[in-house]
Protein backbone atom coordinates (compact mmCIF):
# COMPACT_ATOMS: atom_id res chain seq x y z
CA UNK A 1 0.00 0.00 0.00
CA UNK A 2 1.07 3.57 -0.75
CA UNK A 3 1.46 5.75 2.55
CA UNK A 4 1.42 9.57 2.10
CA UNK A 5 3.49 11.47 4.26
CA UNK A 6 1.29 14.96 4.23
CA UNK A 7 0.67 15.31 8.12
CA UNK A 8 4.51 14.86 8.48
CA UNK A 9 5.53 17.16 5.64
CA UNK A 10 2.87 19.64 7.08
CA UNK A 11 4.86 19.81 10.52
CA UNK A 12 7.79 19.53 9.63
CA UNK A 13 7.82 22.80 7.26
CA UNK A 14 6.21 24.55 10.10
CA UNK A 15 8.45 23.65 12.33
CA UNK A 16 11.43 25.01 10.08
CA UNK A 17 9.79 27.92 9.40
CA UNK A 18 8.85 28.49 12.68
CA UNK A 19 5.09 29.32 12.10
CA UNK A 20 1.83 27.32 11.41
CA UNK A 21 1.08 25.77 7.96
CA UNK A 22 -2.36 24.57 6.99
CA UNK A 23 -3.93 22.88 4.38
CA UNK A 24 -5.33 25.29 3.55
CA UNK A 25 -2.76 27.21 2.45
CA UNK A 26 -1.16 24.69 0.74
CA UNK A 27 -4.35 24.35 -1.52
CA UNK A 28 -3.81 28.35 -2.36
CA UNK A 29 -0.01 27.87 -3.01
CA UNK A 30 -0.42 24.35 -5.11
CA UNK A 31 -4.13 24.76 -6.41
CA UNK A 32 -4.72 21.52 -4.99
CA UNK A 33 -8.59 21.35 -3.68
CA UNK A 34 -8.97 21.12 0.14
CA UNK A 35 -10.50 18.09 0.05
CA UNK A 36 -8.34 16.34 -2.11
CA UNK A 37 -5.35 17.18 0.00
CA UNK A 38 -7.81 16.57 3.57
CA UNK A 39 -8.42 12.92 1.76
CA UNK A 40 -5.09 12.11 1.24
CA UNK A 41 -3.45 12.82 4.08
CA UNK A 42 -6.51 11.28 6.62
CA UNK A 43 -7.97 8.49 4.33
CA UNK A 44 -6.12 5.16 4.57
CA UNK A 45 -5.25 4.16 0.79
CA UNK A 46 -6.61 7.10 -1.13
CA UNK A 47 -5.99 7.32 -4.71
CA UNK A 48 -4.60 10.25 -6.39
CA UNK A 49 -2.72 11.66 -9.66
CA UNK A 50 0.86 11.70 -10.46
CA UNK A 51 -0.33 15.43 -11.22
CA UNK A 52 -0.62 16.25 -7.36
CA UNK A 53 1.85 13.90 -6.48
CA UNK A 54 4.14 16.36 -8.40
CA UNK A 55 2.82 19.68 -7.24
CA UNK A 56 3.24 18.44 -3.57
CA UNK A 57 6.68 17.38 -4.49
CA UNK A 58 7.49 21.26 -5.74
CA UNK A 59 5.77 23.38 -2.69
CA UNK A 60 7.71 21.02 0.25
CA UNK A 61 10.84 20.84 -2.28
CA UNK A 62 11.49 17.42 -1.66
CA UNK A 63 11.66 14.69 -3.59
CA UNK A 64 8.99 11.71 -4.56
CA UNK A 65 9.85 8.93 -1.43
CA UNK A 66 9.33 11.93 1.00
CA UNK A 67 5.34 12.68 -0.07
CA UNK A 68 4.78 9.05 -0.58
CA UNK A 69 5.95 5.67 0.87
CA UNK A 70 5.04 1.64 0.24
CA UNK A 71 4.40 0.38 3.30
CA UNK A 72 3.54 -3.87 3.28
CA UNK A 73 0.18 -4.25 3.66
CA UNK A 74 -0.79 -5.51 7.28
CA UNK A 75 -1.62 -9.46 7.12
CA UNK A 76 -5.76 -10.25 5.58
CA UNK A 77 -6.14 -6.41 4.80
CA UNK A 78 -6.27 -5.52 0.72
Amino acid sequence: MIRFRLKELIAEKGFQENRRVTLDEVSRETGIHRTTLSKIANQRGYNTTTEILDKLCMYFDVELQKVAQFVEDPEGES
